[in-house]
């Protein structure tokens, strides 16, 4: 069986063969959606190495009850990270986010980033987006963390109630504004006890995983962690 699956499979790269991501080439085998190269070459944080105490973490200080937090990669425009970022948001590649959340759990395990985490909560996008998109990516991005780390994940304890304009051009002022109460908890579950990991795609300045942190506090978490896959600065 397993013979006859790997010949299945390589027969279906010669007729429609996968290509990186990043920059185009050839998939090898054993390689999947990015390439050995690009993978080495990408922009990474290293925010797990000191996973309480670095840019990340400290932008949520003062702010909520923040643990750990880290970005597996720098959002730069018009780099590697941005395009795989583009990809998953407006390209329909599913796939492409779990494999993206698999990968900064692998790269996470390390300095015990997930060691007391309980529960995994992806931020949610509104209805209307997710029907215009065809799925949640910070969703997908959780998946592929709790597949690694094998920890429950709750997409449920909270909901975006407010459809939000677009984050990209505002400031830190009108973005805090732009999502205060956006998210609302409907969980009857008791989170006074969980140590919640809170997924999305991007952070630039927390507003928008302090928004849902606060939503998520009011039904009684007190102990928050923050993964990413990417850090922009503004």
């Amino acid at each position: 069986m397993r013979s006859r699956y790997s010949f299945f499979h390589r027969l279906l790269d010669l007729i429609a063969p996968s290509a990186c991501f990043c920059c185009g080439r050839r998939l090898a085998q054993q390689e999947r959606f990015i390439c050995v190269a690009c993978q080495r070459h990408l922009p990474y944080t290293n925010h797990h190495l000191t996973p309480d105490d670095n840019e990340m973490v400290r932008l949520l200080w003062l702010r909520i009850p923040v643990n750990n937090a880290a970005a597996l990669y720098r959002h730069m425009p018009h780099a590697q990270s941005a395009r795989i970022i583009y990809d998953i948001k407006y390209h329909h590649q599913p796939e492409l986010a779990r494999y993206m959340g698999q990968l900064m759990a692998q790269t996470f395990l390390h300095n015990s980033f997930f060691s007391s985490v309980t529960a995994i909560v992806p931020i949610p996008l509104t209805q209307q987006r997710q029907r215009t998109r065809g799925y949640n990516q910070s969703l997908l991005i959780a998946e592929g963390i709790a597949q690694v780390t094998q920890l429950p994940l709750q997409p449920t304890w909270i909901e975006r109630t407010a459809f939000s304009k677009s984050q990209t051009h505002l400031s830190h002022a009108e973005r805090a504004e732009n999502v205060e109460d956006a998210f609302c908890s409907n969980t009857h579950d008791d989170l006074t006890k969980q140590h919640i990991l809170l997924v999305d795609d991007v952070i630039t300045t927390g507003a928008t995983i302090c928004a849902a942190a606060k939503a998520l506090m009011r039904a009684g978490a007190t102990q928050f962690s923050v993964a990413t896959l990417c850090f922009a600065k503004v």
